[in-house]
């Protein structure tokens, strides 16, 4: 996937670390900032994703998004169109808990989640919510996007497995197939004769030309 493939593509690049993620706590819509590490994290990702000659930056508006962005977009030069709707999903009373503590207070929602069932975890969003404010703010981007351009998306791990399961046309049931994203790492769609195809999950490093005969 060189910068020569054809056709447009998106970057979903998740944030940096913040101190939540340490503690392993639901972050949800809470503006937590990113740690010093994940300042670096985002300074080394930002560095190979300009590799990629992005045309075009949009973000979630809130700190570790925006804070990530910025990295991209002081060796481009480009300017970070900031959106709420890539903000994470919202999750009520499930936010600034950690895993264990949400396991241990809401032991049937957390059931129910983690058996695909459809949840207002917390009493917050559904995942196909948070698909329909998402998708529409990168699509729009997309389309402004030069014949082969490239789009990034610096936005969460929940809302980008969002964006990629409407975007890929998956059932939602399916969306939890997608690996999370580690902090600072991305997930790329390239625009084929058929429609988006995933061409990179959770990377870390500069993508490869796929050579062979299913191109």
């Amino acid at each position: 996937m060189s910068r020569e493939a054809r056709g447009p593509r998106i970057v979903f690049w998740r944030h940096g670390q913040t101190s939540w993620n340490l503690e392993s706590r639901f972050q949800g819509t809470t503006d937590i900032e990113l740690t010093g590490q994940g300042v670096l994290q985002a300074q080394r990702a930002a560095r190979l994703l300009s590799g990629l000659r992005p045309d075009l930056l949009i973000s979630s508006d809130l700190k570790r998004a925006r804070r990530t962005a910025e990295e991209l977009a002081a060796v481009t030069g480009l300017d970070v169109q900031h959106h709420e709707g890539l903000r994470e999903t919202y999750a009520g009373s499930w936010q600034g808990l950690t895993n264990a503590e949400i396991r241990e207070r809401f032991p049937e929602e957390y059931a129910a989640w983690a058996q695909g069932e459809p949840v207002r975890r917390g009493g917050g969003e559904l995942s196909t919510e948070v698909a329909d404010r998402a998708v529409p703010v990168v699509l729009e981007a997309a389309a402004k996007l030069p014949e082969h351009g490239t789009l990034v998306v610096v936005s969460h791990g929940g809302t980008i497995r969002t964006m990629l399961g409407r975007l890929l046309g998956l059932e939602p049931a399916l969306w939890e197939c997608f690996g999370g994203l580690s902090n600072c790492c991305w997930s790329v769609l390239g625009r084929g004769a058929r429609g988006w195809r995933l061409l990179e999950h959770n990377a870390g490093t500069l993508p490869q030309p796929v050579i062979g005969d299913d191109t």
